[in-house]
């Protein structure tokens, strides 16, 4: 029988040096020796605690190999694994990429399990202060000081690289749950609500087949450059009043999508005017391909309408916003999205507040106060005290 341990594992010092050693045992009984990095006793012990912690979670495997993980190492398996399509779309790629070439540049020389949140807020308040640099033939020009929008786009793809470390074990906690970003980012996450008066004065001041997508969008939630932009003429069924979505930003949106008729008739309107084309939106430059941006167009469009810019994907939320309006239960909102998780609705339906004070109206004072017969008398009326 085998001698009973007094301790799980103890910290101690060597002969040939000041930095302390952690011994313990793994869940085999293998004893484990390992420096504990640091001369304090207290922190040697944090270690060794967090150690014995990983072990008896079944974790510490895990945490060694991602102790022995560089984070450009990472970063790579992250942008080829998890970052390319079909997992993720091509755009969402290209942006990872964009921001990973900033992020190994800072922090490519550190271990993944070295990145903390003070080092990540060390590095938002450095880029937050540096300018816009434009690769030229001659060299790099400058520009103005970078967006606080474009530092929290770094922040939240570091996010999510270290959420999947996390999933994969390779991360005992994620450090950006830790960090507050230096600024406030304005206007971020906030849809901007389409009123139908707004939107048939955009409708007057765009070309064609813009008001057409401007309609279909905003009766069919339909993502833009994901489902709407590539859709060729065969997804379409006139006579059902159907669109089939064959591909999607996710698995949910791959559907068959209703249209009411004025979806239908915004339809029936672009198939005259691409009548050469399989697809719907044929390109200008390539006769046998489609549309890929709205950027140019959509501002110009804005603009002599005299509207302050918003996102032409903001119309998907003006689509979800009008649901709810209408009375339609979040759950069902959420299906006409074509979301898997319900909570990504609240980012899509912001109620203007003029709705809200409409809802206000409909207040009753004296609810539950008020004889039975007057209160039938009143029923289908609004009664404002």
């Amino acid at each position: 029988m085998s001698k009973p341990q007094k301790q799980d594992g103890i910290v101690y010092a060597r002969n040939d040096g000041k930095v302390l050693w952690i011994r313990y045992r793994d869940r085999n009984g293998k004893r484990c020796r390992e420096s504990a990095g640091t001369e304090d006793w207290q922190e040697a012990n944090r270690k060794l605690r967090e150690r014995l912690q990983a072990r008896d979670g079944n974790l510490l495997e895990a945490i060694r190999r991602g102790e022995a993980l560089g984070f450009e190492e990472w970063v790579d398996s992250f942008l080829e694994n998890y970052s390319k399509p079909p997992i993720r779309a091509a755009k969402t790629h290209e942006a990872n990429l964009r921001c990973a070439n900033h992020l190994k540049a800072a922090f490519s020389a550190r271990k993944l399990v070295e990145i903390t949140a003070d080092a990540i807020e060390d590095y938002l308040r450095r880029r937050l202060r540096q300018r816009v640099r434009i690769k030229l033939a001659q060299g790099y020009r400058e520009k103005g000081i970078l967006k606080s929008s474009t530092v929290h786009q770094e922040f939240r793809v570091l996010r999510r690289m270290l959420n999947v470390a996390v999933r994969k074990k390779l991360l005992p906690a994620n450090p950006c749950a830790g960090v507050e970003f230096p600024v406030r980012v304005k206007g971020l996450f906030r849809p901007h609500y389409v009123a139908w008066s707004e939107q048939r004065t955009i409708e007057a001041h765009a070309p064609e087949y813009l008001r057409n997508i401007v309609r279909i969008i905003t009766e069919t939630g339909l993502r833009v450059y994901k489902e709407l932009m590539p859709m060729k003429k065969e997804q379409l069924d006139l006579t059902n009043a159907t669109v089939w979505i064959p591909d999607s930003k996710t698995p949910n949106g791959v559907a068959e999508v209703p249209l009411t008729p004025l979806a239908l008739e915004a339809f029936r309107d672009q198939i005259r005017l691409s009548p050469c084309s399989p697809y719907l939106f044929p390109s200008d430059r390539n006769p046998s391909g489609y549309q890929r941006t709205l950027k140019t167009t959509w501002e110009a469009a804005l603009r002599r309408a005299q509207i302050p810019y918003f996102r032409i994907y903001d119309l998907r939320s003006t689509y979800a916003t009008r649901l709810s309006a209408g009375g339609v239960a979040d759950e069902w909102v959420t299906q006409m999205l074509r979301q898997g998780d319900a909570q990504v609705f609240k980012k899509y339906s912001q109620m203007k507040l003029q709705m809200k004070r409409e809802a206000l109206e409909k207040l009753n004072r004296r609810a539950n106060e008020m004889p039975a017969e007057k209160a039938g008398a009143l029923s289908g009326t609004v009664a404002v005290q």
